[in-house]
């Protein structure tokens, strides 16, 4: 894609985020809200990427680390706009972000039941490790 513009997301923009989520991404998250995406950004304002087409958010992925992982989560395309090489783009923006920092490999967040994210992962060159399981506990 020639007009595609990969950027960081800014604060004012966790409600288009958060509208984009829905449209695009399988799953939610408790931190599913604008308290939650602009915590993110205030925090990290180089981990929300985004891919925008013509003005459109068309793509997401966090790119988190916390000086120890690189943590992969939310990425996602409009429905529309899949197959155009917009992940593709988006990880690459990610790993080259991760590479900076000093991170050595990239940890990626994906549904068990999603298996076209799982062909998504596999063709960026990323590989299932069933030896880990993610145990989690809401504090709300």
């Amino acid at each position: 894609m020639t007009d595609l513009l990969i950027r960081n997301a800014a604060r004012d923009e966790a409600e288009a985020v958060l509208a984009f989520w829905k449209e695009a991404a399988e799953g939610t998250s408790i931190t599913d809200d604008v308290d939650g995406v602009t915590r993110l950004i205030d925090r990290d304002p180089e981990a929300l990427i985004l891919a925008e087409s013509d003005g459109v958010l068309v793509g997401s992925v966090i790119a988190g680390y916390d000086g120890w992982r690189c943590s992969l989560y939310r990425l996602a395309v409009l429905p529309s706009h899949r197959r155009r090489g917009i992940s593709t783009a988006l990880l690459d923006a990610a790993e080259k972000r991760f590479v900076t920092v000093g991170g050595r490999r990239g940890d990626a967040m994906v549904l068990e039941a999603n298996e076209q994210a799982h062909r998504a992962w596999t063709s960026a060159g990323y590989a299932r490790e069933d030896h880990w399981r993610r145990w989690v506990k809401p504090f709300a």
